[in-house]
């Protein structure tokens, strides 16, 4: 099992065609400080997610940062990535484990249902996300999840929790007094008019120095 830690600002990546531009705006993240960077494009093909996701596995190595790619493992596989998240439809949690080996990180979404996380730590996750707690344009719904999610998750499977869902600096803080040991973003960190200053502040959130 893994014994990376989840922690502080995990940023998600936009869906962006232009891998350039992608990059600049992922370094300035990982300067900012983010802490994890999971590699999520719903809309490109397989050649361009492999030139992303080998570029940002370069990125991350040099910022000593996981690069956890979403949903498919045959991807985190080639590009040598620290990790897969999966969701409820991206197959089970005991496959990806087996296909990835007990060093790699296994992240899963759990929505809001803290049954989820105690089946997927059963089943090898190293990580549990719950959410969305907040309306979010990217990850779709209204938000709602309870905050009460995060603390039970904590104290029954006993793995890192990541929130998910419309995350900004000014709601993160409830979160992370809630329990999240980790927050996902999107928007608010990459449509950032300084994404780099944006990961600070986020940072900062947890009580670390910005980067």
């Amino acid at each position: 099992m893994s014994n990376t830690i989840i922690q502080g600002l995990y940023a998600i990546t936009p869906d962006l065609a232009d891998s350039t531009l992608l990059f600049g705006k992922v370094e300035a993240a990982l300067a900012g400080g983010a802490r994890a960077l999971q590699y999520r494009n719903k809309t490109a093909d397989p050649a361009l997610r492999l030139e992303q996701a080998r570029g940002l596995a370069r990125l991350c190595r040099g910022y000593h940062v996981p690069l956890i790619i979403n949903d498919h493992v045959d991807l985190a596989l080639e590009v040598d990535a620290e990790g897969l998240h999966i969701g409820g439809e991206d197959g089970s949690v005991a496959d990806a484990r087996r296909r990835l080996g007990p060093d790699r990180i296994l992240g899963v979404s759990c929505y809001r249902a803290i049954e989820n996380a105690l089946a997927a730590a059963r089943l090898g996750a190293t990580y549990v996300a719950f959410g969305g707690f907040f309306p979010s344009s990217v990850k779709g719904g209204s938000g709602g999840a309870p905050l009460s999610i995060l603390g039970e998750a904590k104290r029954r499977p006993g793995l890192p929790v990541v929130a998910i869902g419309g995350i900004t600096v000014d709601n993160a803080p409830q979160l992370i007094a809630a329990g999240a040991d980790s927050i996902s973003v999107i928007t608010a960190l990459f449509s950032a008019p300084d994404v780099r200053a944006a990961a600070q502040q986020f940072s900062a959130l947890f009580g670390e120095k910005a980067g």
